[in-house]
């Protein structure tokens, strides 16, 4: 499994694009832009709000195929250390009936990594936070 752990900061989300991109098995290389997009909405978040204003942490992403009753996904997984928050739960369902000029800013992220992906998962182990995303092959 390839992992990569980095300060929690915006600047560093280049590096995971780049991570992502050397170590996403070829036949899920389509999907380098829906990866890296899930990855920036989750990244920003945990660099954000994981850790206390003012505060250091970091973040570990790892990059690694798994299969699933047969079936080959993509897992990409981001840590970090900060308080429990599972985003799939914890996040306000956006109201996505309202017009543009009606929603209010923010909110869409885990709504679009829920659309991207085959299936995610949180768990909280060991004081971190553990959020896992499964792509699939495209058809």
């Amino acid at each position: 499994m390839a992992t990569l752990t980095l300060p929690a900061s915006l600047e560093h989300l280049q590096q995971v694009n780049m991570f992502i991109g050397e170590h996403i098995p070829e036949r899920f290389a389509s999907l380098i832009p829906q990866v890296e997009l899930a990855a920036e909405e989750l990244l920003v978040n945990v660099f954000s709000y994981a850790y206390p204003e003012g505060g250091t942490g970091s973040a570990e992403v790892c990059c690694r195929e798994v299969m699933l009753d047969g079936t080959p996904y993509f897992c990409f997984m981001v840590k970090d250390w900060g308080g429990r928050f599972d985003p799939f739960e914890e996040a306000p369902e956006p109201d996505v009936t309202l017009d543009v000029e009606e929603r209010p800013v923010g909110g869409l992220g885990v709504f679009l990594i829920k659309s991207m992906v085959a299936h995610y998962a949180h768990s909280y182990v060991d004081n971190s936070n553990i959020i896992e995303l499964y792509f699939a092959l495209p058809e």
